[in-house]
């Protein structure tokens, strides 16, 4: 789920910002580049805790500009086959339901849904028992379990289930109307 680890980017810096605040308006880039971006190796950077070292700057030739490589800390989000997580709903259709945890979303197949849940059009589309006492909708809290990963260079999709013991919804906004 959440790592602590350490990576390297070289960071390249145009020569208005070279003086006595350079390392920082390095490291301010490097939070603006890197914090929020998902590499399918490591998995989403949530932020970075802190900068270890600033090597020696390259001047890169015709530009002017110098490269700077960085190495740092930070912290990253992966999920993994097996995890439990808890999500947010963000679309509901025929076909199952789409979730939020964080910068992950996960598509939860109606065959991956109990067998007791239907799904309602209307309104507002959701998927409720025959009794009518559970509701998945829009804004609804899952509790999930990822079944798969697939990891593109930049993006991480998940496919999970509700279909397992303690699994399903946590909180639901339409109990409270």
């Amino acid at each position: 789920m959440f790592f602590h680890i350490s990576m390297e980017k070289n960071m390249q810096l145009h020569p208005r910002h070279f003086g006595p605040h350079l390392r920082d308006k390095l490291v301010a880039k490097l939070m603006k580049d890197v914090e929020g971006t998902c590499s399918g190796r490591h998995g989403f950077v949530v932020a970075i805790t802190g900068v270890d070292d600033i090597g020696k700057g390259l001047m890169r030739e015709g530009t002017g500009f110098v490269t700077f490589p960085v190495r740092y800390q930070c912290v990253v989000f992966r999920p993994f086959k097996g995890e439990i997580l808890e999500a947010v709903v963000t679309m509901v259709n025929k076909m199952g339901f789409f979730a939020e945890a964080g910068p992950v979303q996960i598509f939860v197949s109606n065959h991956l849904i109990p067998d007791d849940m239907e799904f309602q059009t209307g309104d507002v589309p959701n998927y409720t028992t025959s009794d009518r006492s559970v509701r998945i909708q829009k804004d609804s809290e899952v509790r999930l379990k990822i079944i798969g990963t697939r990891v593109d260079a930049t993006e991480i999709f998940c496919i999970g289930t509700i279909k397992d013991d303690f699994l399903g919804v946590i909180n639901d906004p339409g109990a409270a109307a």
